[in-house]
């Protein structure tokens, strides 16, 4: 696609929104590790910006089994802060109706994380990618 999404559709139920192919690999892991089923591999690649998490959502959303999504993204060249407004625009321009579990972690984290929690949406903010995995399952059995 024009917004150099890597998006492979799965059996799961679980969204999953990662940055860089290894990260999404382990992601998917940890997720069936805690008992869930990831519903897709997504990497956004180097830049998770707005317009990239916003057709990510929206891909993720044609999924009628889709339960819960979880952001996993390590900000190194691109900074967490950045990445959190994106996901907050995203969230709020498809109208997000699953819950959203969102990991990040790198450079400017604390302020991303400030920013997810200021946005007035309900965001699950995860500390680590064990801590993720976990909310993000819990969240889709609930769901159901």
């Amino acid at each position: 696609s024009k917004f150099d999404l890597a998006y492979i559709s799965l059996d799961g139920n679980i969204g999953c929104l990662v940055n860089g192919a290894g990260l999404a690999m382990a992601t998917m892991d940890i997720i069936k590790l805690y008992g869930g089923n990831p519903a897709n591999f997504l990497d956004v690649g180097g830049g998770a910006t707005a317009e990239k998490v916003t057709e990510a959502f929206k891909l993720m959303l044609k999924n009628p089994k889709l339960e819960a999504i979880l952001v996993n993204i390590f900000g190194g060249i691109m900074k967490c802060d950045v990445i959190a407004e994106g996901v907050v625009q995203a969230a709020r321009e498809v109208q997000l109706n699953v819950p959203l579990v969102v990991r990040l972690e790198g450079t400017n984290v604390k302020l991303g994380k400030q920013i997810l929690a200021d946005s007035g949406l309900t965001i699950i903010s995860a500390g680590n990618m064990a801590d993720a995995a976990q909310r993000v399952v819990i969240a889709a059995a609930q769901k159901t």
